[in-house]
């Protein structure tokens, strides 16, 4: 039977968590609650809200350094918190968190302020005691905040680097066994950096350089990608997806990592292109755009709903070649062609600075059953390339499993396919010596990816 207390909350939960910090916790309530996906979250509540751009931007950065940070303030609060901090009741934890998080990541607002943001919330949840609990935890951590102490390196390297750099341990070994503590350290600390936004100018709309003009006009610091033309770096952007020049399509945001896939796949007006794991359809549009709208582009995705996100960004930026098919990639069939995309699901952890909630919700075990149903879309997928066509296969992961080991037991089993190497697409810098992209955070300033060009025997 649900708690009468806690019926009364939901029914007024407007009230109860309002302004930017009684909203991130609610957010951070239905992450820890639920499998709702943080940037989905923040999405919905950016675009409904009636906060100002201003507790928007606070909201946002609270909600999304908490999860960031998570291993961090958990540590810190564990060894403040009078009992047991995990078994503790949700809206405690995260209105601790939230104000910790102010506390030690948010230089422009006073320790006080955070503080009695936090013990107001739980007032007006829980009582003045509770408050009074809250309020002890906090103000004892402001007083001592020189004296914190974090785990000693010399015992524990893992745990040490763990909390520190806020990962989950068994991720940290796994990388620390497979490229060393120091570069581990600072791969991890790449993955909390905030992310620049990167944006694919869409040449069917709009002129590159004019393009450049107006972001000078509007005051937005940018830089050109040092991998791909047509490919620009900011700073920031507020309210990016409500601009005008984002409703007239003249831009997307996607990832320099993304647009290397589309790069290797390297798609001709006239081809006919299947791109088996379309959604949300960054790929599918770039292919769009590279081929001038002439040809054919499939566009292939389990969902219906995940299948509109791709319909509705076609029709933003001007892509009229493609169509779509709601289907598992790992079964559908449909005529071959010239050039084959497989996007492939994965484990996502080469994009943790931009979805630092996927570090909490990943195990090992994970990466197994990825591998499986990669398998099957990449066997599905060789068997829909025509003689001389081009199969891609890329990753937004850095797992070797996910990546070059799944491709060499294809390979293995394959002979009519031999990898094109990719330097003849690309940028060279991002190539290894076997001949397939693979980029880091801490390395090139971009997400953690993978992509390789197969060529099918003619």
């Amino acid at each position: 039977m649900q708690d009468p207390l806690q019926m009364s909350f939901d029914s007024d939960t407007t009230n109860l968590y309002r302004g930017p910090r009684g909203t991130a916790v609610k957010i951070l309530n239905r992450v820890e609650r639920s499998d709702s996906y943080l940037d989905r979250l923040l999405d919905t509540e950016m675009r409904n809200s009636d906060m100002n751009e201003l507790d928007k931007g606070l909201m946002n950065e609270i909600v999304t350094g908490v999860v960031r940070w998570q291993m961090k303030v958990d540590w810190v609060l564990t060894g403040f918190f009078h009992g047991n901090f995990t078994k503790a009741e949700t809206n405690i934890k995260n209105a601790l968190r939230v104000a910790l998080y102010q506390i030690l990541f948010l230089d422009k607002v006073p320790h006080s302020a955070a503080v009695n943001e936090s013990v107001e919330f739980i007032k007006r949840l829980r009582g003045q005691k509770v408050a009074d609990l809250v309020n002890g935890v906090l103000r004892n951590i402001v007083r001592n905040l020189e004296n914190i102490r974090y785990p000693d390196p010399n015992e524990d390297r893992i745990q040490h680097l763990a909390v520190i750099e806020s990962h989950p341990n068994w991720m940290v070994k796994r990388w620390v066994d497979r490229y060393g503590y120091d570069e581990t350290k600072k791969l991890l600390a790449a993955n909390n950096e905030r992310p620049d936004l990167t944006l694919r100018v869409n040449r069917l709309k709009i002129d590159f350089n004019y393009f450049l003009n107006q972001l000078e006009q509007h005051q937005i610091q940018f830089s050109k990608s040092e991998y791909l033309d047509f490919f620009v770096r900011v700073k920031h952007m507020a309210g990016i997806g409500s601009s005008e020049m984002f409703r007239q399509g003249f831009f997307v945001v996607q990832d320099e990592s993304a647009g290397i896939a589309v790069q290797l796949l390297d798609p001709k007006p006239g081809d006919r292109v299947i791109d088996m794991c379309a959604a949300p359809g960054g790929k599918a549009t770039f292919i769009g755009e590279l081929m001038k709208n002439v040809g054919e582009i499939v566009a292939v995705d389990r969902y219906e709903t995940r299948l509109n996100l791709v319909k509705s960004a076609c029709q933003r930026l001007g892509i009229a070649n493609a169509h779509f098919i709601a289907a598992d990639a790992s079964t559908i069939q449909t005529a071959p062609a010239e050039k084959v995309l497989v996007d492939a699901p994965c484990s996502g952890l080469g994009v943790l600075s931009k979805k630092p909630d996927a570090k909490w919700k990943r195990e090992p075990e994970d990466l197994l059953r990825l591998v499986q149903i990669q398998k099957a879309i990449l066997e599905n997928a060789a068997r829909h390339v025509k003689p001389g066509g081009v199969l891609v296969y890329s990753t937004c992961t850095t797992e070797p499993e996910e990546n070059y080991s799944l491709i060499t037991n294809f390979l293995a089993e394959h002979a009519e396919f031999a990898i094109e190497n990719a330097s003849l697409f690309t940028n060279p810098k991002i190539v290894t010596p076997e001949g397939y992209v693979e980029t880091f955070p801490h390395r090139h300033a971009m997400d953690g990816a993978f992509a390789i060009r197969l060529k099918k025997s003619p």
